[in-house]
């Protein structure tokens, strides 16, 4: 296993060459391609401020040189190993410990590695909301499908997770947006951002200066677990459910409580996040986990109807140790080759979700890099991203041998 781990790392390397080399030549052979001139273009400057402004650029970032040598000064100052440079340009020596350098954004004028530390966070953290959110709606809803085949259940989620899956994420963007942050229908959620400014100076938890407001707090919190219930007995899912729907129940509940608490009630920076991820979190999660649950569906119920769950069953094993200590693990395989996919897929949503509610992540930030023709930046996002889909697909090999001991790297 150890030899097949050093492997793949190993083979990264050429992987995220061969991906950035490809992102570097779309940008070159685009209309303008990626020269100091389009850096000033439209700015309204004198013939000499102008030209000393290209000079400086194409000093700067050696723009005036062709695309392989631009591109290979890139890799020498991306690559921890390399080349060094004196403060002109010029390379001094080979060094195996210079460290790892991204360079100067033509946008903002800032390093690149300080801006991707501010932007990387608020991208992880919505995926790492996400992930678990997914895999948790998509097994409680496909396995409870399967097992129900052919009730109401099964056809009614089956004909919503179509629904779900089908629905482009702009749409349902701007239609949350429009609905349950408008002024004009239901303002339960802000339009934009991951916290507001005066979270800063509030306590991280929140707190009431009036007893009705806990109360108003408590009784939404409580109706909320209360539907959770009646859910889990009307469609019949066994109490293994029963503390994910409560917990689900409960901070909807709570929620939609703080919306209608007094003006003495204090968010606190905790639900103050958790109230501005809301909207982009259902937007990002939605179309995954509706796939993954017919996934789970069809892959439980292959698995039902197998020999070893026969010989199971005629052994005398309740359904419910057949169905989770056999059935359900055997089922996670199609699950695990999925989720090397889907982490791409989330930080592909984070562009199109992070820019619908003007959060200042990852995605907003390739957009305007692009748009901007920021080689830099693009270069970076592409070198990043395509590191965390390697080490995607390299934890689903790490699970396949955790679910199924047959599997085996040696």
């Amino acid at each position: 296993m150890l030899t097949y781990l050093l492997r793949r790392l190993l083979l990264m390397l050429p992987t995220l060459l061969g991906i950035t080399i490809v992102v570097f030549s779309v940008m070159v052979m685009s209309p303008g391609g990626i020269s100091a001139q389009t850096l000033v273009e439209g700015s309204d400057m004198k013939p000499q401020e102008k030209q000393a402004l290209l000079d400086y650029y194409n000093k700067r970032y050696g723009l005036d040189q062709p695309p392989p040598i631009q591109y290979l000064r890139w890799l020498n100052n991306v690559s921890p190993v390399g080349f060094t440079q004196d403060e002109e340009g010029a390379y001094t020596g080979f060094s195996f410990s210079k460290g790892m350098d991204l360079g100067i954004s033509f946008m903002y004028g800032r390093p690149v590695g300080e801006i991707l530390g501010e932007r990387i966070p608020i991208t992880l953290l919505l995926n790492v909301i996400t992930l678990p959110l997914i895999y948790v709606i998509a097994i409680v809803l496909g396995v409870k499908a399967a097992t129900d085949r052919g009730g109401r259940f099964d056809v009614g989620s089956s004909v919503s997770m179509l629904a779900l899956w089908s629905a482009p994420t702009m749409l349902v963007g701007v239609l949350l947006l429009g609905f349950f942050a408008n002024v004009q229908y239901v303002q339960w959620f802000p339009t934009a951002g991951i916290s507001s400014r005066a979270a800063q100076d509030m306590p991280f938890l929140p707190h009431w200066d009036s007893l009705w407001d806990v109360l108003k707090v408590f009784g939404c919190m409580s109706l909320g677990m209360v539907l959770a219930v009646t859910a889990v007995r009307w469609a019949r899912l066994s109490v293994w459910w029963l503390g994910s729907l409560l917990l689900c129940g409960g901070v909807t509940g709570i929620a939609l409580g703080m919306q209608f608490a007094g003006d003495g009630f204090v968010r606190g920076f905790l639900f103050d996040r958790l109230w501005h991820l809301f909207l982009p979190i259902v937007c990002l999660s939605y179309g995954g986990f509706a796939a993954l649950a017919k996934l789970t569906r069809t892959s439980v119920l292959e698995n039902l109807h197998a020999d070893y769950a026969r010989t199971a069953r005629a052994k005398g094993l309740a359904e419910e140790d057949v169905l989770w200590k056999h059935v359900f693990r055997n089922s996670l395989l199609p699950l695990i080759t999925v989720s090397a996919g889907l982490l791409p897929s989330l930080l592909a949503g984070s562009l199109i979700v992070e820019n619908i509610f003007s959060i200042n992540g990852m995605g907003q930030l390739a957009v305007e890099a692009v748009k901007g023709r920021d080689r830099e930046m693009v270069l970076s996002i592409t070198w990043v991203s395509g590191f965390l889909t390697l080490v995607g697909y390299l934890i689903a090999d790490f699970c396949y041998t955790l679910v199924d001991p047959r599997v085996t790297y040696d």
